[in-house]
Parts: structure tokens; C-alpha cells; sequence
């Protein structure tokens, strides 16, 4: 295992591949932490993971438009130091063989200053990232369900959704649904680890709320649209709320075939779909009428600063036409960000062990007020999965072309349940 040494910075040979290909490197002429803004010049390389090709591709396209477009707003800011970055995009290709492949790359051969993430897949690259690349930071979105953001002796893994715990169920979600008048819970999943556990642990919410278990399916391919069996399901269990921690398309088919069987849900939640992707399509905007879009973050529409300066960046610096972001890039802005926390923290030529250090320690970063409360990176595993801080989550509804925080979820806290998800 090598043992981690001060970064040093790269020559600035900027590297540039086919758009199809697995990686692509830009100068970014951004800078990246506050105070002694008359430090010499240096440049570091950030790593950036994603999915570019392959099944999840589509939900990913605003991740580099996010993160370039955070650190080019730094640039402006009052104190910023003299500090250049390269932004180096890796394809995790939608697999977790791929996430480990360009992780890889991208700490081995690109001598990447830090990683940001934002992978459905990066728990195919969590031991490797928390083992042999101990040395190199990590701050990311830990959607992937991945064990690897609660492992205590992996110190350089940083998640911007504070640590959750896709196995601990929360009050939350059955005590929103019981507000509503629900009665019975449905959910339904891909059977990845996020997915399957934040569906039920729903459904355990619910339980616990006094509601009926109704129709659980946790094994539905990725990205299915095949959904007449699940549709007659829920429908023959009597289920009157459901959670659909899916993609968007598959719980647009699921929840288009609820209403053409005529049945009436008092509340049908998506994991993900809020944003301007949504609204440059017709019938998306069309199925979503109606729908609940649950955020662990606030809602742009929620006023924070934090919201604030992530609307106004992403439309000068990312070209956004619309002041909503999208989903991908409300991540790249906010895994970069807290990049950008901690190096303030640890100083302008901190190297990479000073800023692994400095945000290890760090108990006051809320992205502006994006997050219901800050994260205390000291702890490990303290909300359950598909939840924000403090066990709270947000709810957007869609009315026409517009999307509305629901007053009962602006946000909806509870606590964390004396269980685990039942598998």
C-alpha cells in the first residue's frame, strides 16, 4: 500500500480525448480557497466520475458543467487565492468494473490532486479509493449505497449527502405519508444497494407510522419500462402512497399506468426528476404532473444563498438557460464546493493530506444553506439513505411547468428508527 506523499503540481499540459472516449481534460482557470490571495500560482488536477456512456449516462450530463461552473464563480470571489485547476472527467461507463477502471486512471496515471464522485456505481472503486488511494481525497455524492463512506479507516471519503446509511430506516417518510391520509405503502426499486434499501426502508417507515405494507418489488431491471406487472400489483394491493427511488423514466411508465388503471394515489414520490432536465421534455412534463420529487437538499425554490449563487453561477458560467438546475449539476456544484471548503480550511497550498485533515474535522459546511443542517464529517452513518440532514427531506411538486415545495416537506425531519432494513 503506498503511502501518501505532498502533492506536488503537474506541469500544465493540458490533455483533451474524443467526446466518446473515457476521459477529458480543461484547463480551468478557477481558483480554489479563500485568504492569502497573494499565494504563488499552482495548479491541481480534480478527477471528476461519472457516468458518461452506458445506462445511466443520460441522468449524469450536467455533472461537468456543475463542477467547472462552481469553480469559475470561486474565481470571483472576494480573497480567492491564485490556485489553477484541471478538470479531468472519467467514465465509470455505468458499471462498477468501470468505476474501479477510472479511478484508477485517474489516481495512478493523472495524478489527480482530489476525486469528486458522482457515481450510481463508485462502490465498485470504494475499497480501492479508501485503501491504496488513502492519500488522495475523495468528495462526492454517496448515492451509490456504497459501505465505503461509512468505513471510520477510510478518512479521505467525504460525502456532500452527509454520510447516509442505506441500511437505518427513519421516521420520516410514514410519518409525511400518515400527515396525507395514507393508509397502505408500496414501493419499488432497481436491486442496486441505494435503490433497494431506500424502498424499504419506505415501506418500514410506514409500518412504523401505523400504515399497512402494501406491493414491494426491489428487483426490477435498471431502467426498466416494463412495468404492467408492477402496475396490477400495486393496484391489487391496495396501496395508497408509493415511493419510486427509480429513474425518472421508469417511474413516469409506472405512474402513467397507475392512472390509466384509474387508480388514485395520495402520494406517489420520486427519488430523483426535479430540475430543468424534466422540463425540456413535453411528456415528461406531461407524466410528472402531480408527482412528488423528494430533494435531501433545498429546492431552488426554498430561498437559501446557497440556491442562490448555485442558479446564478450555473447560468453564467454553464451556459444554463433556465435558473432551475438539474439534478447532475446541483451535484457537480456541490461536491465541488465542499471541495472549495476545504481547502479555505486548509490553505491556499494545502496538500492533499492537509485538506484530507482539515475536512475530516470540518462541522459547519451546509452548501449555503442548500442542506436542512451541517454535516459533522466526524460522524459516520447518522441518516438513512434517500434523506438529508438531520433525517429530512424536501418534497417539489409539478404544476404545469413549475415546481411547487410542498408546505408539509420544506422540509420533513424525524429520527432515525431502532431498526435496520429488512432484506
Amino acid at each position: 500500500m503506498p503511502r501518501p506523499t505532498p502533492w506536488k503540481p503537474p506541469k500544465k499540459t493540458p490533455l483533451a480525448l474524443g467526446a466518446s472516449g473515457a476521459a477529458c481534460v480543461l484547463l480551468l482557470a478557477a481558483t480554489a480557497c479563500g485568504g492569502e490571495s497573494d499565494a504563488g500560482s499552482s495548479a491541481a488536477k480534480i478527477g471528476v466520475l461519472t457516468s458518461l456512456s452506458g445506462s445511466a449516462s443520460a441522468g449524469f450530463t450536467g455533472i461537468e458543467g456543475g463542477v467547472k461552473a462552481r469553480l469559475a464563480a470561486y474565481k470571483q470571489e472576494p480573497g480567492a487565492c491564485k490556485r489553477d485547476f484541471q478538470v479531468v472527467m472519467a467514465d465509470d461507463t455505468s458499471t462498477p468494473q468501470g468505476a474501479l477502471a477510472a479511478t484508477q486512471k485517474l489516481v495512478r496515471q493523472d495524478k489527480v490532486f482530489a476525486v469528486l464522485p458522482n457515481s450510481s456505481f463508485f462502490f465498485g472503486a470504494g475499497q480501492f479509493a479508501g485503501t491504496q488511494a488513502k492519500g488522495t481525497p475523495f468528495v462526492g455524492a454517496g448515492f451509490d449505497g456504497g459501505k465505503q463512506w461509512l468505513n471510520g479507516d477510510y478518512r479521505n471519503l467525504f460525502n456532500v449527502l452527509g454520510n447516509a446509511d442505506y441500511e437505518k430506516v427513519a421516521s420520516t417518510m410514514g410519518a409525511y405519508w400518515k400527515s396525507l391520509g395514507g393508509t397502505k405503502a408500496a414501493t419499488v426499486s432497481f436491486d442496486t444497494a441505494s435503490s433497494s434499501g431506500a424502498a424499504l426502508a419506505s415501506v418500514q417507515s410506514a409500518e412504523k407510522a401505523g400504515l399497512g405494507r402494501g406491493y414491494v418489488n426491489v428487483k426490477v431491471p435498471f431502467g426498466s419500462k416494463d412495468v404492467g406487472s408492477i402496475v396490477l400489483g400495486i393496484k391489487n394491493s391496495g396501496a395508497d402512497v408509493l415511493y419510486l427511488p427509480v429513474t425518472p423514466e421508469t417511474a413516469f411508465a409506472i405512474a402513467g399506468g397507475l392512472a390509466q388503471a384509474g387508480v388514485k394515489m395520495k402520494s406517489v414520490l420520486l427519488a430523483t426528476g426535479y430540475g430543468a432536465d424534466l422540463l425540456k421534455s413535453e411528456p415528461a412534463v406531461q407524466a410528472a404532473q402531480g408527482l412528488g420529487f423528494v430533494s435531501p437538499s433545498a429546492p431552488v425554490e426554498v430561498p437559501t444563498a446557497g440556491g442562490k449563487a448555485m442558479s446564478e453561477g450555473l447560468q453564467k458560467y454553464a451556459g444554463s438557460a433556465s435558473p432551475l438546475p438539474s439534478f447532475s449539476q446541483s451535484l457537480g456544484w456541490q461536491t465541488a464546493d465542499l471541495l472549495l471548503h476545504g481547502l479555505k480550511k486548509a490553505g491556499c497550498d494545502a496538500t492533499q493530506k492537509q485538506l484530507i485533515d482539515a475536512l475530516r474535522v470540518s462541522k459547519d459546511w451546509d452548501a449555503g444553506g442548500l442542506l436542512p443542517k451541517p454535516i459533522d464529517f466526524t460522524q459516520y452513518g447518522t441518516i438513512a439513505g434517500s434523506h438529508g440532514l438531520g433525517n429530512c427531506f424536501y418534497v417539489s411538486f409539478l404544476r404545469g411547468k413549475k415546481f411547487e415545495p410542498d408546505p408539509k416537506a420544506k422540509p420533513a425531519c424525524g429520527t432515525l428508527l431502532d431498526e435496520k432494513v429488512k432484506r
